[in-house]
């Protein structure tokens, strides 16, 4: 079964590779979406991709890599795109 979430975090978790290690971790979960960093200071993570790797990848983020401190998480329900890959999207 497929499964699409969006992930706001809040805490630190830009400046400090934050967005390689969530794609690191996608790639080898082989969920697809992006991820990318917000003007406000958040990152927003979009995954899809079976029901079990988005919810791996779902507690990959919520723990974030060594330096980062994730102090909120705002999970919603997103709609399959159907993505082809995971990027690192930069604005």
């Amino acid at each position: 079964m497929k499964k699409a979430t969006r992930l706001f975090l809040t805490g630190t978790v830009q400046g400090i590779f934050f967005r390689q290690f969530i794609k690191e971790h996608a790639d080898k979960h082989s969920v697809k979406g992006y991820v990318r960093n917000m003007e406000d200071g958040r990152v927003e993570v979009f995954l899809e991709g079976n029901k079990e790797d988005v919810e791996a990848m779902t507690a990959v983020c919520k723990t974030g890599p060594r330096h980062a401190t994730i102090r909120h998480v705002e999970e919603k329900p997103g709609s399959l795109q159907d993505f082809k890959e995971f990027k690192i999207l930069r604005f």
